[in-house]
């Protein structure tokens, strides 16, 4: 039997998951302005000494076999790059979601983290390949934060994944998205959008989470970013890395193609660098032995 969520479920919730820390929320605020440069983030991370551990323990990983140990900030910030360090700060301040077990979904331990950290890449190789006006760290991080509401709501959906595909098949649910409004009264974009307002984080990043599985709802000005990482998520869940049960059971909207125009090799070239990157970035985390993920 599920339980339906109401606006003050979902908040009591909320509360019991951490903030973000500040610096983490000050890489956020900062991927979103299209005018800053490494030494703004090179600035936040020096302010924050967990934060400067963790970054100089990863670029010394051995994921990265560098000859000679690193143990500038600058130099680690700039050689690791603007995506991995804000990845680094939301995967620790946000690891007890990411690493979530998704019974909801029939999802394991560290299947939301790996899912997001595919869309987080593709969603930035779609913004390089197709040349598009959106930055593509922003674009990482949108699709790093995207499915997040699915930590929030998978308790709910205990039991139900069997059912929900069975009536998907039989056209009683259009997709994932709404048997979850159907059977709990919530769906995992909105559950992260509210999450989102409450760690406050950019507008663009809230959009995105919001509105990933329909991006024609976002606001004009955020749509090219969302559309970007509604193709990053499905990128992801095409090359065989979803949540659980409801991997590709939400629908493609075609109009990407209105936003920006990927050439016939690009979607190969992007499923390649997905693989190759996240095998990297995934060892660069385990061989810090601080993450499970």
């Amino acid at each position: 039997m599920t339980e339906k969520i109401d606006q003050e479920e979902i908040q009591k919730v909320i509360k019991s998951v951490p903030l973000l820390s500040a610096s983490a929320t000050q890489l956020l605020q900062t991927t979103t302005d299209p005018d800053h440069d490494l030494r703004g983030i090179v600035h936040i991370v020096k302010t924050d000494a967990t934060l400067t551990a963790r970054v100089l323990k990863v670029v010394n990983s051995a994921a990265f076999g560098l000859i000679s140990e690193i143990t500038s900030l600058d130099r680690a910030i700039s050689y690791l790059g603007e995506r991995l360090i804000i990845g680094i700060a939301i995967g620790d301040c946000a690891a007890q979601l990411f690493d979530k077990e998704l019974v909801g979904y029939e999802g394991e331990h560290g299947d939301l983290w790996r899912h997001d950290l595919r869309t987080a890449i593709a969603s930035r190789e779609v913004a390089v390949q197709s040349d598009s006006d959106i930055n593509p760290d922003l674009a990482f991080t949108a699709g790093l934060l995207h499915d997040i509401g699915k930590a929030l709501i998978s308790d709910y959906l205990h039991g139900t994944a069997s059912e929900v595909l069975r009536k998907i098949e039989s056209e009683e649910f259009s997709d994932y998205l709404s048997a979850e409004e159907s059977l709990i009264g919530f769906d995992h974009p909105r559950a992260g959008y509210e999450l989102a307002l409450a760690w406050r984080l950019p507008t663009a990043i809230a959009e995105a989470i919001r509105f990933h599985h329909n991006p024609a709802g976002a606001s004009p000005e955020f749509q090219e970013l969302v559309y970007t990482v509604h193709l990053g998520d499905n990128i992801a869940m095409m090359g065989g890395c979803g949540t659980g049960a409801d991997s590709m059971q939400y629908k493609l909207d075609p109009n990407y193609t209105q936003f920006f125009e990927l050439k016939p090799n690009a979607l190969a070239n992007v499923m390649l660098t997905v693989n190759e990157e996240f095998d990297k970035l995934e060892r660069s985390f385990s061989d810090t032995g601080e993450s499970n993920r």
